[in-house]
């Protein structure tokens, strides 16, 4: 097991990606982000609290989305759906699609279509911690990026948050 990112460097990591995302979208004027269900929820929740300290005074619109039932591999195993919480139109927002992990594609892919059910965006970006390059399936790329490492294919990249493993750490199997 090889450490990707200790406790701090997620702290670091985190407040980064905020700044990264206000250097685009200047008070998140238009702009929506929403944490992909499961796991994508412990990182975009705390960028989501970074960016309520950058900018007190502004509201911040947030969702989470699960798509579960929008994956292509659902058949293959049966999976329990978690909770869509968007009580919003995402019509001609920018929307900031938040992950922990970007490695094939297919769950951002999932996100896309899963996503049109809410209205027709503006503009899509995507927020990662971890980006494994060069193992795509589907043509997509993060527009932030905590950290991009090169994997091989039966290497797992674990992303451990304090809510549910007691300790923040990016670890490499």
């Amino acid at each position: 097991m090889k450490s990707i990112l200790t406790q701090k460097q997620i702290q670091i990591t985190v407040k980064r990606l905020a700044h990264q995302i206000l250097e685009n979208h200047i008070n998140l004027e238009n702009t929506v982000l929403i944490g992909i269900q499961p796991r994508g929820i412990f990182l975009s929740d705390r960028i989501v609290d970074e960016l309520k300290t950058l900018l007190p005074q502004e509201k911040i619109v947030y969702g989470k989305l699960d798509i579960t039932f929008y994956r292509d591999d659902i058949r293959q195993e049966l999976k329990l759906a978690n909770t869509t919480d968007i009580p919003f139109s995402t019509a001609g927002k920018n929307i900031i699609i938040i992950d922990d992990v970007l490695w094939t594609g297919r769950t951002t892919r999932a996100a896309l279509d899963a996503l049109v059910d809410f209205g027709r965006p503006s503009r899509l970006e995507l927020c990662v911690l971890i980006d494994r390059r060069f193992s795509r399936e589907v043509p997509i790329q993060a527009d932030y990026v905590g950290r991009a490492i090169d994997t091989f294919p039966s290497q797992k990249v674990f992303v451990r948050w304090k809510e549910n493993f007691g300790a923040d750490e990016v670890v490499l199997e």
